[in-house]
């Protein structure tokens, strides 16, 4: 069944669309009820005990929810496809992996926090007419104005320009890709208001370190690269279908489009030929890269890496329940685990 026979919900004539395209669908988590007496004026898809809330000076709190530092599944999950795409190319071009491959790890670890900071800052600004209209989002720090739009604007700029020296340390081929991500990363907060396909977009733009670390890593793009960002993209869309979900009845009041109220009680189905699509472009990725090296052992390591990432993914097929938020929370949550699988044991093969 294509996209277009399916039947969502009926949207109500209503001229909102939600805030946050910061991280996968919306980011958020069940809202808190042990505040105490700020309750009322708290962030609703904050993470209870977050060391920005414990920890950081009351200064600079507005700033680091801006870029969602309390909340870091978005960054694992925009880190994850990076660290794969330098594993991948150490594994296909062993006479690059070394010293190289540790600070590709470190600069995108670094890099993924910043941008995706960059990323939630834009979104906010994007949608700071329309947060305070919505619930959900009523508080975050540009829509109940602890910070200005110029001030928030600052603090992108000083986000992207630090990502950007460190994308300087990179090959010329990586610097050019990682500035040509930032296309899907603009565009990706308007995605919601024209197309019942959010998630794809979330996907091009979530799943680019993968070329970007493979290029960093062999000094040029190559399908191996490519394919491995097919299989994120279409792992994104298991996952933020998912997520979304748990937001799908408020989506429905405020007219926000998602793949979770296109694929409705069909979702399954999709879902299981995501995790296909997602593994099988993945061992394509595998096999394109490491073929010329005629190392069997090699090979079925990181096939390995593959087919346990599907697992994952198949064991959470069986644990859902898309009309419980909270268990479809935990769900979305555990693909850190189920991309850093990959991670794991595309490092063994490196090291046998």
């Amino acid at each position: 069944m294509t996209g277009n026979e399916q039947k969502p919900e009926a949207e109500t004539p209503r001229d909102t669309a939600p805030g946050d395209a910061s991280a996968p669908a919306q980011d958020l988590v069940t809202p808190r009820t042990d505040e105490g007496p700020d309750d009322r004026d708290a962030i609703a898809d904050r993470v209870s005990g977050s060391w920005v809330d414990t920890r950081a000076h009351p200064d600079l709190q507005p700033y680091l929810r801006l870029s969602r530092l309390d909340r870091p599944i978005g960054t694992w999950l925009l880190l994850l496809p990076c660290w794969w795409g330098a594993l991948l190319g150490a594994l296909a071009a062993p006479e690059t992996a070394g010293w190289l491959t540790v600070w590709i790890f470190l600069a995108c670890a670094v890099g993924a926090t910043l941008m995706r900071g960059a990323g939630c800052t834009w979104n906010d600004i994007a949608d700071r007419d329309i947060d305070p209209l919505v619930e959900r989002t009523r508080n975050r720090p540009l829509a109940a104005g602890h910070v200005t739009v110029r001030e928030a604007a600052i603090w992108l700029g000083i986000q992207a320009a630090a990502a950007f020296l460190l994308l300087l340390t990179f090959n010329a081929a990586a610097i050019a890709l990682g500035i040509l991500a930032l296309v899907p990363v603009a565009v990706y907060p308007f995605a919601k208001r024209f197309t019942w396909w959010p998630q794809v977009f979330l996907g091009l733009a979530f799943n680019w370190g993968a070329l970007l670390a493979w290029t960093a890593q062999t000094g040029s793009l190559g399908w191996p690269a490519v394919l491995l960002y097919m299989a994120g993209i279409a792992w994104t869309l298991f996952y933020d279908t998912i997520y979304a979900h748990q937001d799908r009845e408020d989506d429905v009041l405020i007219g926000v489009k998602s793949t979770a109220r296109l694929f409705g009680e069909n979702s399954e189905n999709w879902l299981r030929g995501f995790l296909v699509a997602a593994v099988l472009l993945m061992s394509l990725a595998i096999i394109y890269a490491l073929a010329p090296l005629a190392d069997p052992l090699t090979m079925s390591l990181a096939l390995a890496g593959a087919w346990g990432f599907g697992a994952h993914l198949n064991w959470q097929l069986g644990k859902l329940d898309i009309d419980d938020g909270d268990v479809c929370l935990r769900l979305f949550r555990s693909n850190r685990d189920a991309g850093l699988i990959v991670v794991l044991i595309f490092a063994a093969a490196l090291l046998v």
